[in-house]
């Protein structure tokens, strides 16, 4: 077998070999920010290159390493985050032209839990206009690696791409009601979101700050877990961050899933459904039982009726995190994220209040299913990623069908940790995904379900030429 390219590399495979000295953190960065320069004026995945600092980074951890101080899987390891996250002396923009000159003057958590590390930050990606559905025309937008006629997966795309395209090891993007499971979908990359308040939001620009979670996006399911363990935790600086201890995610990933209750709804994961991506996750439930877990057959309510209420609840909680900028700069955001404030806005209490409870009856129903599972199993998103045109990347907005969030949304309501993974290409070349749902503060079970899925499938080892 031909030995993987570099840039193709698992976060685990450069960690043992920075750790052994038979890499250095300063080689691997140059290499990756020669690699940006080379690609990524056709992808588009990097609003900020962050050469100097980056470089820098990387000699102190290679100074490090050689001294004998390693702080773990991360040290030396080139990685980006989604230009939502702060960063201090760099400006973070979050897609949106009235913040093009927003400059932090602190590291948002996640930032600084990642540089404690001892990660080296290559840049800040680019996304939709305030991590909604489309983008200020002013703005670059992500190209999709597979085919670039097609959808990147909305918000976290420039964190899609550039890990899937091999321009880091591993980006943090963020989910309010699928931005980290669509562009993984899109991108054939690995992606969680945690559990609401497993990892905090300080220092993270807000859509809705309610469902908003910030989580990793990698190329295999153990770097998913090594980058989320190093960024979850209780903040001080965030009263919604939850105290529980974090756990070791990698404690008992190569166990086999004896024991394990995966749930699954036929109707719910296949019905309306894309066939080559129902067929491909039910393939993937014989998997898990294959490994050892007991399927169980459950049954979902319809939860389109309760996605319905997911635009009334984000676009009046994305007014109030817009406050400063919105309506006093309306004119400068884009059609699509102007027209989705302008509807926020009209909202009243009494229609924010009956959102607010189909929110909660959705979650109660989920609440029940998950007494008889440990874990779900469905698909990540309901079709292959689909064809773009100038209009539905930043045109006006334009409502969606709720089965575009069937599975997504439910678990943005109800704050659960979902993990998606590759599971096979359709008859276009296009990446296809499942997604793994688990009970709160359970990722590093989704871990182990998910490490056992891709190493009895060949998915991991696909990647797009680019």
């Amino acid at each position: 077998m031909c030995e993987t390219p570099l840039h193709f590399k698992s976060i685990t495979e450069i960690a043992e070999e920075i750790a052994s000295k038979q890499l250095s953190p300063v080689d691997v960065t140059s290499a990756m920010l020669q690699r940006i320069e080379q690609r990524d004026s056709r992808l588009k995945s990097y609003a900020t290159v962050m050469t100097e600092q980056a470089m820098a980074a990387a000699q102190a951890a290679e100074r490090e390493i050689n001294a004998g101080t390693y702080r773990g899987p991360l040290h030396g390891v080139p990685i980006a985050v989604k230009d939502l996250c702060f960063t201090k002396n760099v400006r973070t923009m979050g897609a949106a032209k009235v913040l093009a000159d927003h400059i932090p003057t602190f590291d948002g958590t996640v930032i600084a839990k990642l540089k404690a590390a001892g990660a080296i930050l290559l840049g800040k990606l680019n996304l939709t206009e305030g991590a909604m559905g489309g983008y200020n025309p002013e703005f670059d937008i992500p190209k999709n690696p597979w085919n670039p006629d097609r959808w990147t997966g909305s918000s976290s795309s420039g964190s899609g791409v550039a890990t899937a395209a091999g321009l880091c090891f591993g980006s943090l993007g963020s989910d309010t009601g699928g931005s980290i499971r669509f562009p993984a979908a899109a991108c054939g990359i690995v992606g969680i979101k945690p559990t609401w308040g497993r990892v905090s939001r300080y220092g993270v620009l807000a859509l809705a700050e309610s469902m908003d979670h910030v989580g990793p996006m990698t190329r295999s399911v153990a770097d998913a877990a090594i980058m989320l363990e190093a960024i979850a935790g209780y903040d001080p600086n965030d009263p919604t961050s939850l105290p529980n201890p974090v756990p070791n995610m990698l404690e008992g990933i190569g166990q086999d899933l004896q024991g394990i209750r995966v749930g699954f709804d036929e109707n719910y994961a296949t019905n309306g459904i894309d066939v080559e991506l129902a067929d491909a996750v039910r393939a993937g439930v014989g998997v898990l039982a294959n490994q050892g877990a007991e399927i169980v057959e459950v049954e979902l309510p319809d939860v389109d009726e309760y996605v319905a209420a997911w635009p009334t609840l984000c676009a009046t909680e994305a007014v109030a995190a817009h406050a400063a900028t919105y309506p006093s700069q309306r004119d400068a955001y884009g059609p699509w994220f102007r027209g989705w404030l302008d509807m926020g806005a009209k909202v009243t209490g009494a229609e924010y209040a009956k959102a607010n409870n189909l929110r909660a009856a959705c979650t109660g129903h989920l609440r029940k299913v998950f007494t008889e599972i440990d874990v779900l199993v469905c698909p990540s998103m309901s079709a292959p990623p689909h064809a773009i045109t100038p209009e539905i990347l930043y045109g006006a907005y334009e409502p969606r069908h709720p089965k575009f969030q069937r599975f997504t949304v439910p678990f943005n309501y109800n704050g659960a940790p979902t993990l998606s993974v590759p599971c096979g290409m359709n008859s276009d070349g296009l990446p296809l995904s499942i997604q793994f749902v688990g009970k709160h503060l359970t990722e590093a079970l989704l871990c182990r379900v998910g490490h056992a899925y891709e190493y009895a499938t060949p998915w991991r080892d696909h990647h797009p030429d680019v």
